[in-house]
C-alpha cells in the first residue's frame, strides 16, 4: 500500500485520469474529492462490499434454481397421447 501525506487543496493522481483532491480535514474526518471519467466506477468500501456479497448471493440462488429446474420436465417438450 502506498501512503501519501496531503494538506487540503492538495491532490494526488492515479493513472492518466483519475485525481484524488484532498477537500478538507476536520477532526477525525478528511473529506476528499475524486475526479474520474464515468465509466471509473467508485464506490465507499463498505457500500462495495454489500453489492459483491449480493453479487455473489444471486449466482448462487441462479445456480441452485438452475439445478432445480434441470430435472423438471418442459411443457413444449410433451407428446400429444391420442
Amino acid at each position: 500500500m502506498l501512503v501519501l501525506t496531503r494538506r487540503p487543496g492538495e491532490s494526488i493522481v492515479v493513472g492518466d485520469d483519475i485525481v484524488v483532491t484532498v477537500i478538507e480535514i476536520k477532526g477525525g474526518q478528511v473529506r476528499i474529492g475524486i475526479d474520474a471519467p464515468r465509466d471509473v466506477d467508485v464506490y465507499r468500501e463498505e457500500i462495495y462490499e454489500q453489492v459483491r456479497q449480493e453479487n455473489l448471493s444471486a449466482i448462487a440462488s441462479a445456480a441452485e434454481i438452475r439445478e432445480a429446474v434441470q430435472d423438471q420436465p418442459r411443457p413444449d417438450a410433451e407428446e400429444d397421447e391420442d
